[in-house]
């Protein structure tokens, strides 16, 4: 249950960024005995793999935080964030198989996967469909502080899920409600622009 939740949690971290949750799992892995990674996934922790993934996670930082470029991002994102949930769910629940003896997970991958690139996609589809709202009714200004915010949230919840994984259940409904909030403010102040030009326009 609590490898579940810990792949859960990372997952959903990814959908957010993909690089942030894998480089946290790499070296956590690497340099201490909280992740002890299967033979099959210890290409993760590996030096080129992390470091791969820092050039990565440089790059992913500055591009989300320049409006229209993070549209870009999120096109890109759409494969990538998926695809890096789902290699980590599987990797953290077959860890944990691995770590009390067992091997469903390790010997049924394709579970941890599934259930990874479902849950890093919906928090990547909550984001994008986010995005072009906050920049559009903010003119760009609140872009990198959306996207500083979101990095923020998937280290914290990178963190939770691998130390306090009991958590993950509150930190992900908490998530999905504050993308749900922040969209809905967002329209709203679309909308209310619209109507203020509209109006505007009627009067001219």
């Amino acid at each position: 249950m609590l490898a579940a939740l810990t792949g859960a949690g990372l997952s959903a971290a990814a959908g957010l960024n993909a690089y942030i949750p894998f480089i946290l799992v790499a070296l956590i892995a690497r340099y201490t005995d909280v992740i002890n990674l299967p033979h099959q996934y210890a290409w993760i922790e590996s030096p080129w793999a992390i470091g791969v993934a820092a050039v990565l996670l440089l790059s992913e930082v500055v591009l989300d935080k320049v409006a229209l470029v993070d549209h870009v991002n999120d096109a890109v994102g759409t494969f990538v964030r998926p695809a890096t949930g789902g290699l980590i769910f599987a990797a953290t629940t077959a860890a944990e198989d691995f770590e009390q003896g067992s091997s469903f997970m390790q010997d049924n991958p394709w579970v941890g996967v599934l259930l990874g690139i479902v849950t890093a996609g919906i928090v990547h589809t909550g984001k994008a469909v986010t995005r072009p709202v906050v920049n559009t009714t903010t003119g760009g200004l609140g872009t990198p502080v959306v996207s500083a915010a979101e990095d923020g949230v998937s280290l914290t919840l990178s963190l939770v899920a691998i130390f306090l994984p009991v958590l993950v259940i509150f930190l992900l409904l908490l998530l999905l409600w504050a993308l749900f909030a922040l969209w809905r403010r967002a329209h709203r102040r679309r909308r209310t622009r619209e109507d203020r030009l509209m109006s505007d326009a009627g009067y001219s």
